[in-house]
């Protein structure tokens, strides 16, 4: 008699598996460790569309209220808040202010994602007597709002030119400071963890890219305030690597503190639309004017480009001729 011998299925052991072909973690999820979380929702998906006026625009509001935006109608939101620590654009704020500040913005951010999209939030950590760990209060929050936490993303920045040098008491055990050369990006989901996908909206990550993206760890260097002209800015390379990774070709990517207009020169990179909010009318310009020189730049036909445009359209003369 023929004994089937077949792969089985692995399942979660009490101190985890790594086993990953036909994994059954059921036990592990049911759990009473995920006993009071936010739960993944069966909802039926809806996508509204942006009206096309409020489309690759930003406005100078707070995103406190969106009311240009639907229910429904984002699929991606990539962000970096503002710090509250004295920056000309930030307000003096109580830590619980500022926590009731930005759960507002993120309270119209579950709205106006649709089933499924993703928030991923970039957020330093501040000051050392004592230390504020404002990633965890950001993610208590969003858990508060039923947001689903996807993980969290640790920006190694520890190529950037100017690292910090606050050491504490120097070579001494009196009180040495930790120097942060990390920031977090944090990662939620909308009620569930997959997203719809549209047949004519594709994916437009390589495979080298899917391969570091998926990565729990980043390494690139921060921008420069001066080069950029705003003094918090994140690189480009950041919200590319969320764009890419959490979105598809042609879906609407939201920025509700835009600042000098990075995540939408993404987009635009990525060929996705973009939204963006900010109150700071300096800044809202500086993003439309690095906006625009960008999608010249970006829309710029090359040389390779003309060459072959030239060629086609000879021949298209011959074969009329």
């Amino acid at each position: 008699m023929k004994v089937n011998h077949g792969k089985r299925g692995t399942k979660t052991s009490s101190f985890g598996s790594p086993g990953r072909i036909n994994h059954d973690a059921t036990s592990f999820y049911a759990s009473k460790l995920y006993e009071g979380l936010p739960k993944e929702e069966k909802v039926k998906y809806v996508e509204n569309p942006v009206p096309s006026a409020f489309l690759d625009k930003i406005f100078c509001k707070s995103s406190e209220r969106m009311d240009e935006l639907p229910d429904n109608s984002i699929h991606l939101m990539v962000t970096s808040p503002p710090y509250n620590v004295g920056k000309e654009y930030d307000e003096d704020l109580t830590l619980e202010r500022y926590r009731e500040f930005l759960k507002a913005a993120w309270h119209e951010v579950c709205r106006v994602l649709v089933p499924g999209g993703r928030a991923c939030i970039n957020i330093a950590n501040l000051g050392r007597k004592p230390y504020i760990p404002l990633h965890a209060f950001v993610v208590e929050d969003m858990l508060d709002l039923g947001f689903l936490m996807r993980g969290e993303i640790i920006w190694n920045k520890a190529s950037s030119s100017s690292p910090s040098t606050a050491w504490g008491s120097w070579l001494s055990a009196a009180n040495p400071t930790l120097r942060d050369i990390h920031e977090y990006i944090l990662v939620f989901s909308k009620g569930t963890f997959a997203r719809k996908r549209y047949s004519e909206r594709d994916s437009t990550i390589s495979r080298e890219e899917f391969l570091e993206f998926t990565k729990s760890v980043w390494t690139f260097p921060a921008e420069q305030a001066k080069t950029v002209g705003h003094p918090a800015p994140f690189p480009v390379e950041l919200p590319y690597r969320l764009i890419q990774l959490y979105s598809y070709e042609g879906d609407v990517v939201l920025d509700p503190f835009m600042g000098s207009g990075q995540a939408a020169i993404a987009a635009i990179k990525t060929k996705r639309h973009y939204v963006g909010y900010d109150i700071n009318e300096e800044y809202v310009r500086l993003a439309e004017r690095r906006i625009r020189r960008f999608s010249y730049v970006q829309g710029a036909p090359t040389l390779f480009d003309l060459i072959v445009k030239e060629g086609k359209e000879e021949f298209k003369a011959k074969r009329q001729g």
